[in-house]
């Protein structure tokens, strides 16, 4: 029996419905066993048409709140995908969530003596630096350095894991990292980035992308909830092969770089950021703007392949951003923007020259 936290919507959706089929039909993908039967789980009542599914069984719960491990009864693995990536959410409360959700998650596991969880993170524990190779082999080091971004929530997260690991022997803790997520309903740093008027980079560092559509996500996660990726204390990274020039991106979606030098971008994207203008923090930008590719080995070995290539998952985050507009990570409604993108625009802009400004100064005077 396989349980999926965040099962209303998402990739959580997704998983369970993939599952559900698989339960159903009595056969699993890449000729692996079905799983007997699907534990959806989230706070919230099952949609219509999920409950209508023979295959999956709904259990009512917070993920935060201890009560789930009466809800884990009977499962074999748990796939832990509720999980906030959104760039609205305050870092503070986004990061306290998801430790105390992947703590609680994982306790619960090991009271109701659940043998493999699964936890979801992403490719930015890898850290994004203008020196790294291309692609960073699966198994590179963590490097977040105190990430104050989407990163440092995901090393918390792992390391959750490995305190749990070393708490309960009796529970293997598997972790899935995707490359930056694409796909309807996402609203992220990312996502925002191309939807901005221009694509800022810095001088020097030629940025190299590589996404992950939720849909290969999700199948991704299927495989490794069925036993076929090796199962046990694993980390899997999940991407599209390759990974795709900043020029081609930029052909793509039809936008145009803004070169500035690093210190200059990272100390204006801090100041916008604790100022409240914009919601991505330093060690966001540096995703945006240094390459972090990761080779997926593990799971190509085990039959898996994207569905999606790195050009159409970038067409696919266009077209869902649609007529969105973002300056500074900040989402516009299009009145909004009309009346306010040369201003933010702006505001951007003069803290990056204030920056230069100083900076010039300062070698005047040492001079």
């Amino acid at each position: 029996m396989v349980a999926v936290t965040g099962a209303a919507a998402g990739v959580g959706r997704l998983l369970v419905e993939r599952l559900g089929a698989a339960a159903g039909s009595g056969s699993g993908p890449w000729g692996l066993p079905a799983p007997g039967r699907v534990v959806a789980v989230d706070a919230g009542p099952p949609p219509e048409d999920l409950a209508a599914d023979d295959g999956v069984e709904w259990r009512s719960a917070d993920v935060c709140d201890p009560a789930l491990a009466s809800r884990l009864r009977g499962v074999d693995v748990l796939v832990h995908a509720d999980t906030d990536r959104s760039a609205d959410t305050p870092r503070r409360e986004r990061r306290a969530r998801a430790v105390r959700a992947a703590q609680t998650v994982l306790t619960a596991a090991a009271a109701e003596r659940v043998p493999q969880a699964v936890l979801v993170t992403g490719t930015a524990v890898y850290g994004a630096a203008p020196d790294n190779p291309i692609p960073l082999p699966e198994d590179a080091p963590v490097r977040t350095d105190g990430a104050d971004g989407l990163a440092g929530d995901f090393a918390e997260v792992e390391e959750v894991g490995e305190r749990a690991r070393r708490a309960h022997p009796g529970l293997s803790v598997a972790v899935v990292r995707p490359a930056p997520l694409v796909g309807p309903g996402l609203d992220t740093v990312v996502g925002r980035h191309f939807a901005a008027p221009r694509l800022i980079s810095v001088k020097g560092v030629e940025q190299r992308w590589q996404f992950c559509h939720v849909e290969d996500l999700a199948s991704a996660l299927e495989l490794v909830a069925l036993g076929g990726a090796g199962g046990g204390d694993t980390a899997l990274a999940v991407g599209c092969d390759g990974s795709l020039g900043q020029e081609e991106a930029e052909e793509i979606t039809g936008l145009r770089r803004f070169e500035v030098p690093p210190g200059i971008a990272f100390g204006a994207t801090g100041r916008l950021h604790r100022a409240g203008i914009t919601p991505a923090a330093a060690g966001d930008l540096k995703h945006l703007v240094y390459p972090c590719v990761v080779d997926c080995a593990a799971l190509r070995e085990a039959g898996w392949k994207p569905a999606y290539g790195n050009a159409e998952a970038l067409r696919a985050l266009v077209e869902s951003e649609g007529e969105a507009t973002a300056i500074v990570g900040r989402r516009l409604g299009r009145k909004e923007a009309a009346v306010t993108a040369a201003g933010a625009a702006g505001a951007a802009v003069a803290a990056i020259g204030t920056a230069a400004a100083v900076r010039h100064l300062r070698k005047r005077r040492k001079s």
